[in-house]
């Protein structure tokens, strides 16, 4: 009997040893991928947050490679958001970012000089009729070049139509100044490429 019990331990020691072998050269599943993300959110927004999109950037939209000339930065209490000027294409645009609720806010506008709308005025463009949307003052600096004082005190006041896929916009940049006003439409990340700006020069 003795004997038949210390058979039976080399048998489970050796078995044993070869279990763990085995596991130790099991090959590993590879780690299940990591759940798709939103390719809206504001985790987009170090491509478009200023260390990359500023005078000297780079932004391809449309086939066409358009050279940020300058950058404007507003803040309302805790709210930051930029507009970028573009050139390049058939006419200047601006390029806005902003972050609302969590999301990455996107788009693209054109000045409108030949509009002679006034705040309060009924908002109808081209057929399409606006609503306002939000309005308030914002402190702004500037960097590059942007047409604008190096930096003051603004008015907005945004409006979208119904779908909210076309929007109006005045911007008053001093209370003595006309208002400017732009039309434009949202993007979204994956229809722009930025190459980042240089980085700025040492004083």
């Amino acid at each position: 009997v003795g004997t038949l019990l210390l058979v039976l331990a080399a048998v489970l020691f050796i078995a044993s040893i070869v279990v763990l072998v085995v596991a130790v050269r099991r090959p590993k599943k590879p780690a299940p991928p990591g759940g798709r993300q939103d390719p809206l959110s504001f985790n987009a927004m170090p491509q478009f947050g200023p260390r990359q999109l500023g005078p000297g950037a780079i932004v391809s939209y449309g086939g066409v490679d358009l050279v940020v000339r300058g950058s404007v930065t507003f803040r309302e209490g805790p709210f930051v958001w930029w507009e970028h000027l573009l050139e390049g294409g058939d006419q200047p645009i601006w390029l806005s970012v902003e972050e609302d609720d969590g999301r990455l806010e996107l788009a693209m506008w054109v000045t409108r000089k030949d509009l002679t709308l006034q705040p309060g005025d009924q908002y109808v463009i081209d057929g399409v009729a606006f609503h306002e949307t939000e309005r308030g003052r914002a402190s702004y600096t500037t960097e590059g070049t942007t047409g604008l004082p190096a930096g003051g005190e603004m008015e907005f006041l945004d409006c979208a139509n119904a779908g909210e896929t076309a929007l109006l916009s005045f911007e008053r940049w001093a209370p003595d100044m006309p208002w400017e006003i732009s039309t434009g439409k949202h993007v979204v990340p994956g229809e722009l490429t930025v190459y980042p700006a240089p980085p700025p020069t040492a004083p």
